[in-house]
Protein backbone atom coordinates (compact mmCIF):
# COMPACT_ATOMS: atom_id res chain seq x y z
CA UNK A 1 0.00 0.00 0.00
CA UNK A 2 1.48 3.55 -1.18
CA UNK A 3 1.82 5.33 2.73
CA UNK A 4 3.39 8.55 0.93
CA UNK A 5 2.89 12.15 2.40
CA UNK A 6 2.31 14.43 0.07
CA UNK A 7 3.53 18.07 0.04
CA UNK A 8 1.19 19.27 -2.30
CA UNK A 9 -2.56 18.25 -3.33
CA UNK A 10 -5.11 19.48 -5.39
CA UNK A 11 -9.26 18.05 -4.14
CA UNK A 12 -11.97 18.31 -6.94
CA UNK A 13 -15.61 18.66 -5.45
CA UNK A 14 -16.28 20.81 -2.04
CA UNK A 15 -18.95 17.79 -1.04
CA UNK A 16 -18.64 15.72 1.70
CA UNK A 17 -15.88 13.32 0.41
CA UNK A 18 -13.66 16.59 -0.76
CA UNK A 19 -14.13 17.91 2.35
CA UNK A 20 -13.32 15.02 4.88
CA UNK A 21 -9.54 14.33 1.89
CA UNK A 22 -8.86 18.27 2.04
CA UNK A 23 -8.79 18.19 5.84
CA UNK A 24 -6.90 14.75 6.13
CA UNK A 25 -4.16 16.09 3.80
CA UNK A 26 -4.00 19.68 5.37
CA UNK A 27 -3.68 17.90 8.78
CA UNK A 28 -0.52 15.33 7.39
CA UNK A 29 1.01 18.86 6.40
CA UNK A 30 0.34 19.21 2.42
CA UNK A 31 -0.21 22.48 0.90
CA UNK A 32 -3.88 22.05 -0.02
CA UNK A 33 -6.00 23.48 -3.05
CA UNK A 34 -9.26 22.46 -3.16
CA UNK A 35 -11.42 23.58 -6.30
CA UNK A 36 -15.16 23.34 -6.78
CA UNK A 37 -17.07 24.58 -10.23
CA UNK A 38 -19.82 26.09 -8.41
CA UNK A 39 -20.55 28.79 -5.89
CA UNK A 40 -23.00 29.24 -3.27
CA UNK A 41 -23.91 29.70 0.25
CA UNK A 42 -23.56 26.29 1.07
CA UNK A 43 -20.13 25.98 -0.37
CA UNK A 44 -18.96 29.01 0.99
CA UNK A 45 -19.72 28.22 4.36
CA UNK A 46 -17.77 24.87 3.58
CA UNK A 47 -14.56 27.00 1.91
CA UNK A 48 -14.19 29.55 5.11
CA UNK A 49 -14.22 26.54 7.55
CA UNK A 50 -11.22 24.90 5.26
CA UNK A 51 -9.49 28.30 4.95
CA UNK A 52 -9.33 28.64 8.66
CA UNK A 53 -7.59 24.97 8.82
CA UNK A 54 -5.14 26.36 6.14
CA UNK A 55 -6.26 25.18 2.98
CA UNK A 56 -6.93 27.29 -0.25
CA UNK A 57 -10.09 27.18 -1.67
CA UNK A 58 -11.13 28.54 -5.14
CA UNK A 59 -15.19 27.96 -5.56
CA UNK A 60 -16.64 28.71 -9.05
CA UNK A 61 -13.56 27.66 -10.86
CA UNK A 62 -13.60 27.41 -14.57
CA UNK A 63 -10.41 25.53 -15.21
CA UNK A 64 -7.35 23.80 -13.63
CA UNK A 65 -5.02 25.59 -11.71
CA UNK A 66 -1.58 26.38 -12.59
CA UNK A 67 -0.26 25.25 -8.74
CA UNK A 68 2.30 22.41 -8.84
CA UNK A 69 0.60 19.30 -7.20
CA UNK A 70 1.67 15.85 -7.14
CA UNK A 71 -1.97 14.23 -6.25
CA UNK A 72 -5.45 14.96 -7.27
CA UNK A 73 -8.17 13.91 -5.07
CA UNK A 74 -11.00 13.30 -6.82
CA UNK A 75 -14.80 13.68 -4.70
CA UNK A 76 -17.07 10.98 -6.10
CA UNK A 77 -19.28 13.54 -8.29
CA UNK A 78 -16.98 14.09 -10.85
CA UNK A 79 -16.88 11.63 -13.70
CA UNK A 80 -13.03 10.24 -14.15
CA UNK A 81 -13.99 11.29 -18.03
CA UNK A 82 -14.32 15.28 -17.40
CA UNK A 83 -11.67 17.61 -18.40
CA UNK A 84 -10.86 17.82 -15.03
CA UNK A 85 -9.68 14.78 -14.11
CA UNK A 86 -8.29 14.23 -17.37
CA UNK A 87 -6.10 17.37 -17.28
CA UNK A 88 -4.89 16.13 -14.03
CA UNK A 89 -3.86 13.10 -15.50
CA UNK A 90 -2.15 14.94 -18.69
CA UNK A 91 -0.25 17.05 -15.96
CA UNK A 92 1.31 13.86 -14.43
CA UNK A 93 -0.52 14.10 -11.11
CA UNK A 94 -1.74 10.91 -9.04
CA UNK A 95 -5.24 10.88 -9.74
CA UNK A 96 -7.19 9.13 -6.75
CA UNK A 97 -10.44 9.05 -5.25
CA UNK A 98 -11.58 10.20 -1.05
CA UNK A 99 -11.76 6.37 -0.93
CA UNK A 100 -8.61 5.38 -1.75
CA UNK A 101 -6.71 8.17 -0.06
CA UNK A 102 -9.15 7.31 2.49
CA UNK A 103 -8.11 3.50 2.94
CA UNK A 104 -4.31 4.28 2.18
CA UNK A 105 -4.68 5.84 5.87
CA UNK A 106 -6.83 3.31 7.69
CA UNK A 107 -4.70 0.35 9.93
CA UNK A 108 -7.76 -1.93 9.65
CA UNK A 109 -9.40 -4.28 7.72
CA UNK A 110 -12.16 -3.48 5.74
CA UNK A 111 -15.76 -4.71 4.90
CA UNK A 112 -16.57 -3.46 2.18
CA UNK A 113 -20.08 -3.38 0.16
CA UNK A 114 -21.36 -2.68 -3.58
CA UNK A 115 -24.58 -3.39 -5.57
CA UNK A 116 -26.93 -1.11 -7.25
CA UNK A 117 -30.12 -1.26 -4.68
CA UNK A 118 -29.83 -2.26 -0.48
CA UNK A 119 -26.06 -1.44 0.01
CA UNK A 120 -26.84 1.42 2.95
CA UNK A 121 -28.93 -1.60 4.82
CA UNK A 122 -26.26 -4.29 4.55
CA UNK A 123 -23.92 -1.94 5.84
CA UNK A 124 -25.88 -1.10 8.96
CA UNK A 125 -26.96 -4.68 9.04
CA UNK A 126 -23.27 -5.98 8.95
CA UNK A 127 -22.14 -3.00 11.38
CA UNK A 128 -25.06 -4.33 13.94
CA UNK A 129 -23.90 -7.71 13.44
CA UNK A 130 -19.96 -6.88 14.29
CA UNK A 131 -21.08 -5.08 17.32
CA UNK A 132 -23.39 -7.73 18.83
CA UNK A 133 -20.05 -9.68 18.66
CA UNK A 134 -18.23 -6.95 20.47
CA UNK A 135 -16.16 -5.86 17.85
CA UNK A 136 -15.16 -2.48 17.56
CA UNK A 137 -16.32 -0.99 13.90
CA UNK A 138 -17.31 2.38 12.16
CA UNK A 139 -19.58 2.98 9.29
CA UNK A 140 -18.04 4.73 6.40
CA UNK A 141 -18.01 5.66 2.65
CA UNK A 142 -21.15 6.24 0.73
CA UNK A 143 -22.86 5.65 3.78
CA UNK A 144 -22.71 8.91 4.98
CA UNK A 145 -19.02 9.45 6.74
CA UNK A 146 -16.47 9.88 4.23
CA UNK A 147 -13.62 7.26 4.90
CA UNK A 148 -10.92 9.99 5.34
CA UNK A 149 -12.79 11.08 8.00
CA UNK A 150 -12.55 7.76 9.56
CA UNK A 151 -9.27 6.73 8.89
CA UNK A 152 -7.74 8.34 11.83
CA UNK A 153 -9.79 6.60 14.49
CA UNK A 154 -8.75 2.91 12.33
CA UNK A 155 -6.00 2.25 14.44
CA UNK A 156 -8.41 1.35 17.55
CA UNK A 157 -10.96 -0.46 15.28
CA UNK A 158 -11.53 -3.94 14.58
CA UNK A 159 -13.23 -3.44 11.11
CA UNK A 160 -14.70 -0.35 9.41
CA UNK A 161 -17.45 -1.79 6.76
CA UNK A 162 -17.52 0.73 4.07
CA UNK A 163 -20.84 1.13 1.09
CA UNK A 164 -18.33 1.49 -1.90
CA UNK A 165 -20.26 2.92 -5.41
CA UNK A 166 -19.46 2.98 -8.89
CA UNK A 167 -18.09 6.53 -8.70
CA UNK A 168 -15.67 6.32 -6.08
CA UNK A 169 -14.21 2.18 -8.21
CA UNK A 170 -13.54 5.14 -10.87
CA UNK A 171 -10.53 6.08 -9.86
CA UNK A 172 -8.72 3.85 -7.34
CA UNK A 173 -5.85 1.85 -7.70
CA UNK A 174 -4.24 -0.11 -4.91
CA UNK A 175 -7.98 -0.14 -2.92
CA UNK A 176 -8.19 -3.94 -1.21
CA UNK A 177 -10.85 -4.94 1.32
CA UNK A 178 -10.79 -7.94 3.34
CA UNK A 179 -14.33 -8.45 3.30
CA UNK A 180 -15.76 -7.58 -0.19
CA UNK A 181 -19.37 -8.10 -1.07
CA UNK A 182 -21.71 -7.20 -4.03
CA UNK A 183 -25.26 -7.37 -2.97
CA UNK A 184 -26.95 -7.55 -6.69
CA UNK A 185 -26.17 -5.61 -10.00
CA UNK A 186 -28.90 -4.25 -12.29
CA UNK A 187 -28.63 -0.86 -14.50
CA UNK A 188 -27.86 1.92 -12.77
CA UNK A 189 -26.50 4.96 -13.02
CA UNK A 190 -26.50 4.87 -16.68
CA UNK A 191 -26.61 8.98 -17.31
CA UNK A 192 -22.94 9.12 -16.22
CA UNK A 193 -21.34 5.47 -17.04
CA UNK A 194 -21.85 4.51 -20.96
CA UNK A 195 -23.27 1.47 -21.01
CA UNK A 196 -24.38 -1.90 -18.48
CA UNK A 197 -21.21 -3.59 -19.35
CA UNK A 198 -18.80 -0.51 -17.80
CA UNK A 199 -21.14 -0.20 -14.99
CA UNK A 200 -20.36 -4.02 -13.85
CA UNK A 201 -16.88 -3.86 -14.74
CA UNK A 202 -16.62 -0.81 -12.44
CA UNK A 203 -18.07 -3.11 -9.45
CA UNK A 204 -15.67 -5.59 -10.39
CA UNK A 205 -12.91 -3.91 -8.94
CA UNK A 206 -13.92 -3.74 -5.71
CA UNK A 207 -12.68 -7.29 -6.02
CA UNK A 208 -9.83 -7.27 -8.21
CA UNK A 209 -6.79 -6.50 -5.88
CA UNK A 210 -8.31 -9.75 -3.07
CA UNK A 211 -6.03 -12.35 -2.67
CA UNK A 212 -4.79 -15.24 0.06
CA UNK A 213 -6.63 -14.57 3.01
CA UNK A 214 -10.04 -12.49 1.55
CA UNK A 215 -13.09 -13.25 1.05
CA UNK A 216 -15.64 -12.48 -2.02
CA UNK A 217 -19.30 -12.73 -1.00
CA UNK A 218 -22.01 -12.35 -4.11
CA UNK A 219 -25.19 -12.90 -5.09
CA UNK A 220 -25.53 -16.81 -6.54
CA UNK A 221 -26.39 -15.69 -9.53
CA UNK A 222 -23.37 -12.82 -9.78
CA UNK A 223 -20.86 -15.13 -8.70
CA UNK A 224 -19.41 -16.87 -11.61
CA UNK A 225 -19.38 -14.04 -13.74
CA UNK A 226 -17.79 -11.54 -11.11
CA UNK A 227 -15.25 -13.80 -10.76
CA UNK A 228 -14.11 -14.44 -14.05
CA UNK A 229 -14.28 -10.02 -14.79
CA UNK A 230 -12.39 -9.73 -11.35
CA UNK A 231 -10.13 -12.99 -11.23
CA UNK A 232 -8.57 -12.80 -7.55
CA UNK A 233 -8.55 -16.21 -8.10
CA UNK A 234 -6.55 -16.28 -4.56
CA UNK A 235 -9.38 -15.21 -2.37
CA UNK A 236 -12.09 -17.05 -1.06
CA UNK A 237 -15.07 -16.98 -2.89
CA UNK A 238 -18.73 -17.62 -1.51
CA UNK A 239 -22.22 -17.22 -2.68
CA UNK A 240 -25.41 -16.21 -1.09
CA UNK A 241 -28.88 -16.06 -1.82
CA UNK A 242 -31.90 -18.46 -3.11
CA UNK A 243 -30.39 -21.00 -4.78
CA UNK A 244 -29.96 -24.81 -3.98
CA UNK A 245 -25.98 -24.37 -3.84
CA UNK A 246 -25.83 -20.77 -2.40
CA UNK A 247 -23.31 -20.98 0.40
CA UNK A 248 -25.46 -18.51 2.75
CA UNK A 249 -29.05 -19.28 1.51
CA UNK A 250 -32.45 -17.89 2.28
CA UNK A 251 -35.41 -19.71 2.75
CA UNK A 252 -38.82 -19.14 4.63
CA UNK A 253 -38.24 -18.76 8.70
CA UNK A 254 -34.14 -19.12 8.48
CA UNK A 255 -30.62 -19.00 6.63
CA UNK A 256 -28.41 -21.96 6.18
CA UNK A 257 -24.93 -22.30 6.37
CA UNK A 258 -24.42 -24.85 3.40
CA UNK A 259 -20.94 -26.19 4.89
CA UNK A 260 -22.43 -27.58 8.14
CA UNK A 261 -26.03 -27.11 8.01
CA UNK A 262 -25.98 -24.04 10.80
CA UNK A 263 -29.64 -22.30 10.81
CA UNK A 264 -29.75 -18.66 11.54
CA UNK A 265 -33.86 -17.79 12.61
CA UNK A 266 -35.28 -14.81 10.29
CA UNK A 267 -39.11 -15.67 11.28
CA UNK A 268 -40.47 -12.68 12.43
CA UNK A 269 -37.73 -10.08 11.41
CA UNK A 270 -37.94 -7.18 8.52
CA UNK A 271 -35.80 -9.82 6.52
CA UNK A 272 -38.27 -13.24 6.06
CA UNK A 273 -38.74 -12.62 3.00
CA UNK A 274 -37.00 -13.62 -0.63
CA UNK A 275 -36.14 -9.53 -1.09
CA UNK A 276 -34.17 -8.49 2.10
CA UNK A 277 -33.81 -11.98 2.79
CA UNK A 278 -31.24 -11.91 0.38
CA UNK A 279 -29.96 -9.06 2.27
CA UNK A 280 -29.40 -11.01 5.39
CA UNK A 281 -27.71 -14.03 3.99
CA UNK A 282 -25.07 -11.40 2.15
CA UNK A 283 -24.79 -10.25 6.25
CA UNK A 284 -24.29 -13.82 7.30
CA UNK A 285 -21.59 -14.55 4.61
CA UNK A 286 -19.75 -11.18 5.26
CA UNK A 287 -20.18 -11.54 9.51
CA UNK A 288 -18.97 -15.18 9.08
CA UNK A 289 -15.67 -14.06 7.29
CA UNK A 290 -15.15 -11.14 9.66
CA UNK A 291 -15.36 -14.33 12.52
CA UNK A 292 -18.68 -12.80 14.30
CA UNK A 293 -21.09 -16.19 15.41
CA UNK A 294 -24.44 -17.11 13.88
CA UNK A 295 -25.84 -16.23 17.32
CA UNK A 296 -24.51 -12.32 16.53
CA UNK A 297 -26.13 -12.20 12.87
CA UNK A 298 -29.41 -13.55 14.56
CA UNK A 299 -29.46 -10.92 17.32
CA UNK A 300 -28.32 -8.58 14.78
CA UNK A 301 -31.50 -9.31 12.65
CA UNK A 302 -34.21 -9.82 15.36
CA UNK A 303 -33.10 -6.08 16.46
CA UNK A 304 -32.93 -4.07 13.26
CA UNK A 305 -34.20 -1.22 12.95
CA UNK A 306 -35.06 0.23 9.36
CA UNK A 307 -32.96 3.09 8.46
CA UNK A 308 -35.31 6.11 7.18
CA UNK A 309 -36.50 6.63 3.55
CA UNK A 310 -36.49 2.77 3.13
CA UNK A 311 -39.88 1.30 3.21
CA UNK A 312 -40.53 3.97 5.85
CA UNK A 313 -44.27 3.34 7.64
CA UNK A 314 -45.15 6.75 7.78
CA UNK A 315 -48.47 6.26 8.84
CA UNK A 316 -51.65 3.60 8.78
CA UNK A 317 -55.01 6.11 8.40
CA UNK A 318 -58.26 4.86 8.05
CA UNK A 319 -56.86 1.45 7.15
CA UNK A 320 -54.52 2.71 4.62
CA UNK A 321 -50.78 2.58 4.83
CA UNK A 322 -48.60 5.36 3.69
CA UNK A 323 -44.84 4.34 3.15
CA UNK A 324 -41.35 5.83 2.42
CA UNK A 325 -39.23 4.84 0.10
CA UNK A 326 -37.47 7.68 -1.43
CA UNK A 327 -34.23 5.51 -1.40
CA UNK A 328 -35.67 3.46 -4.62
CA UNK A 329 -33.96 5.73 -7.25
CA UNK A 330 -33.69 2.62 -9.47
CA UNK A 331 -36.49 0.55 -11.40
CA UNK A 332 -35.40 -2.50 -9.65
CA UNK A 333 -35.68 -0.64 -6.61
CA UNK A 334 -39.03 0.54 -7.14
CA UNK A 335 -40.38 -3.24 -8.72
CA UNK A 336 -38.91 -4.53 -5.15
CA UNK A 337 -40.45 -1.70 -3.04
CA UNK A 338 -43.78 -3.18 -5.21
CA UNK A 339 -43.12 -6.40 -4.55
CA UNK A 340 -43.22 -6.12 -0.99
CA UNK A 341 -45.73 -4.01 -0.43
CA UNK A 342 -48.79 -5.44 1.41
CA UNK A 343 -51.78 -5.47 -0.75
CA UNK A 344 -52.53 -3.47 -3.82
CA UNK A 345 -50.34 0.02 -4.09
CA UNK A 346 -51.28 3.55 -5.21
CA UNK A 347 -47.54 4.23 -6.51
CA UNK A 348 -45.94 7.82 -6.67
CA UNK A 349 -43.11 7.72 -8.94
CA UNK A 350 -41.35 9.60 -11.08
CA UNK A 351 -37.91 12.32 -11.06
CA UNK A 352 -34.88 12.20 -12.66
CA UNK A 353 -34.28 8.80 -14.93
CA UNK A 354 -31.24 7.06 -14.89
CA UNK A 355 -31.95 4.27 -17.21
CA UNK A 356 -34.04 3.59 -19.71
CA UNK A 357 -35.78 0.26 -19.93
CA UNK A 358 -38.75 1.30 -18.27
CA UNK A 359 -40.34 -1.80 -19.79
CA UNK A 360 -38.49 -4.00 -17.40
CA UNK A 361 -41.01 -3.17 -14.59
CA UNK A 362 -44.43 -3.22 -16.41
CA UNK A 363 -45.17 -6.53 -14.92
CA UNK A 364 -44.80 -5.75 -11.23
CA UNK A 365 -47.04 -2.37 -11.86
CA UNK A 366 -49.45 -4.45 -13.57
CA UNK A 367 -49.93 -6.96 -10.56
CA UNK A 368 -49.26 -4.87 -7.82
CA UNK A 369 -50.14 -1.38 -8.44
CA UNK A 370 -53.54 0.32 -8.87
CA UNK A 371 -52.67 3.90 -10.17
CA UNK A 372 -49.29 5.29 -10.51
CA UNK A 373 -49.10 8.97 -9.86
CA UNK A 374 -46.27 10.51 -12.15
CA UNK A 375 -43.71 13.41 -10.88
CA UNK A 376 -40.94 14.91 -11.90
CA UNK A 377 -38.92 14.98 -15.48
CA UNK A 378 -40.10 11.67 -15.77
CA UNK A 379 -43.36 11.87 -16.49
CA UNK A 380 -43.92 11.68 -20.34
CA UNK A 381 -41.48 8.57 -20.86
CA UNK A 382 -43.34 6.84 -17.60
CA UNK A 383 -46.52 7.50 -19.61
CA UNK A 384 -45.80 6.11 -22.58
CA UNK A 385 -44.45 3.28 -21.33
CA UNK A 386 -46.67 2.16 -18.55
CA UNK A 387 -50.21 3.31 -19.65
CA UNK A 388 -51.99 0.30 -20.82
CA UNK A 389 -50.88 -1.51 -18.22
CA UNK A 390 -51.64 0.72 -15.06
CA UNK A 391 -53.55 3.54 -15.01
CA UNK A 392 -51.15 6.82 -14.41
CA UNK A 393 -51.82 10.53 -13.80
CA UNK A 394 -49.70 13.05 -14.03
CA UNK A 395 -49.24 15.53 -11.07
CA UNK A 396 -46.32 17.52 -11.27
CA UNK A 397 -45.40 17.77 -7.71
CA UNK A 398 -45.38 15.45 -4.70
CA UNK A 399 -47.70 17.26 -2.86
CA UNK A 400 -50.29 16.71 -5.38
CA UNK A 401 -49.60 13.36 -5.89
CA UNK A 402 -50.07 12.53 -2.14
CA UNK A 403 -53.18 14.50 -2.51
CA UNK A 404 -54.82 12.67 -4.93
CA UNK A 405 -53.31 8.75 -4.30
CA UNK A 406 -55.21 9.91 -0.69
CA UNK A 407 -57.92 10.76 -2.44
CA UNK A 408 -58.34 7.84 -4.32
CA UNK A 409 -57.12 5.13 -1.81
CA UNK A 410 -59.41 2.47 0.26
CA UNK A 411 -58.74 0.45 3.44
CA UNK A 412 -56.03 -2.79 2.49
CA UNK A 413 -53.52 -0.17 -0.18
CA UNK A 414 -50.72 1.34 0.40
CA UNK A 415 -49.75 4.68 -1.01
CA UNK A 416 -46.07 4.14 -1.79
CA UNK A 417 -43.41 6.59 -2.34
CA UNK A 418 -41.02 5.06 -4.58
CA UNK A 419 -39.38 6.89 -7.30
CA UNK A 420 -37.66 4.78 -9.80
CA UNK A 421 -35.62 8.11 -9.90
CA UNK A 422 -33.29 10.19 -8.98
CA UNK A 423 -34.21 13.43 -6.90
CA UNK A 424 -32.22 16.80 -8.37
CA UNK A 425 -35.02 17.69 -10.66
CA UNK A 426 -37.15 19.29 -7.84
CA UNK A 427 -34.82 18.25 -4.37
CA UNK A 428 -31.78 18.46 -3.30
CA UNK A 429 -31.24 14.81 -2.59
CA UNK A 430 -33.77 11.70 -2.10
CA UNK A 431 -33.30 12.81 1.84
CA UNK A 432 -35.14 15.71 0.96
CA UNK A 433 -37.49 13.98 -0.91
CA UNK A 434 -38.77 11.64 1.71
CA UNK A 435 -39.00 14.20 4.57
CA UNK A 436 -41.05 16.12 2.14
CA UNK A 437 -43.00 12.96 1.85
CA UNK A 438 -43.43 12.58 5.64
CA UNK A 439 -44.36 15.66 6.07
CA UNK A 440 -47.16 16.16 3.23
CA UNK A 441 -48.65 12.64 4.77
CA UNK A 442 -48.30 14.13 8.74
CA UNK A 443 -49.78 17.46 7.54
CA UNK A 444 -52.98 16.03 5.55
CA UNK A 445 -53.66 13.80 8.20
CA UNK A 446 -54.28 16.44 10.78
CA UNK A 447 -56.26 18.45 8.48
CA UNK A 448 -58.15 15.04 8.17
CA UNK A 449 -58.58 14.56 11.80
CA UNK A 450 -59.68 18.01 12.52
CA UNK A 451 -62.61 17.30 10.21
CA UNK A 452 -63.98 15.07 12.41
Amino acid sequence: MTEARYRRAWVLGLGASGVAAARLLAREGAQVLALDAAENEALRQRAAALEAEGVAVRLGAAALPDAAAEVCVVSPGIPAASDWVRGAADRGLEVISELELGYRRCRCPLLAVTGSNGKSTLVKLCGDILAAAGRRAALAGNYGRPLCDAAPESAGLDWIVVEVSSFQLETVAEFHPRVAVLLNLQPNHLDRHPDFETYARLKARLFARLGAGDTAAALDELAAPLRRMAGAEAARWVAFGLGPDADYRYAPGALRRRRDGALIAVRGTVFDNPILGQTAAAAAAAADACGAPPAAVERALRDFQPLPHRLQLVARWRGVAFVNNSKATTLAALAASLRLSDGPARLIAGGLLKEHDLASVREVLSKKARCVYLIGQATEAMARAWSDVVRCRRCGTLEEAVREAWAESEPGETVLLAPGCASFDQFRNFEERGERFVNIVRLLQQKEESKT
